[in-house]
């Protein structure tokens, strides 16, 4: 069996789309997943499979539409890879110090994808230059950092050019389920 971690976008954000994890652990029994845990009410859902991440980004994304109504991209990471992507920050301790001492809340974040991005749309997103907004893409992930508020940043609204579903969050949060998966 594998441990995977999925990742929901656009739960519980806002008022919208509105999810109890506890209902959602329920309908994802019948998938046959083992050992479904989720953490906080953003959707993160972390559990065992012998199946494959396609096949299993399916089914989640399937039972959450005919269940709850509700359409959601559903990213999954094996536990290796998630643990690669928190061990594996290319910030250096001085960035991080940095942005991390003007920020209005968590400065570091990662954007999830579905799959890595073409060079040529990797490209268009890297135009973008801020003094206080940085990314690196990393192979199916985008680090962010913000020396301000995510939620005033301009790089996040260009992450759409990449043409690939995504879902982000915040260092803290991956940073704790890393530690949950490897529970």
């Amino acid at each position: 069996m594998t441990k995977y971690v999925a990742l929901l976008r656009g739960i519980n954000v806002g008022g919208h789309n509105k999810l109890k994890m506890a209902e959602l652990r329920d309908a994802l029994q019948p998938l046959g997943l083992q050992n479904i845990r989720t953490y906080i009410q953003s959707g993160n859902i972390l559990f065992e499979s012998s199946e494959s991440e396609e096949f299993l980004q399916q089914q989640i994304q399937e039972t959450i539409q005919s269940t709850f109504t509700i359409t959601s991209t559903v990213i999954i990471r094996t536990a290796e890879e998630f643990r690669s992507i928190v061990n594996n920050c290319p910030f250096s301790e001085q960035d991080l110090a940095d942005a991390s001492a003007t920020a209005t809340g968590e400065s570091l974040h990662v954007a999830l994808l579905s799959t890595v991005p073409t060079e040529e749309n990797g490209a268009k997103l890297l135009q973008y230059v801020s003094e206080k907004e940085r990314c690196i893409i990393k192979g199916r992930d985008v680090y962010l950092l913000f020396h301000d508020s995510i939620r005033n940043a301009k790089l996040s609204q260009q992450l759409p050019k990449l043409e690939v579903p995504a879902t982000a969050r915040n260092w803290k949060t991956m940073m704790k389920l890393a530690t949950m998966v490897g529970e």
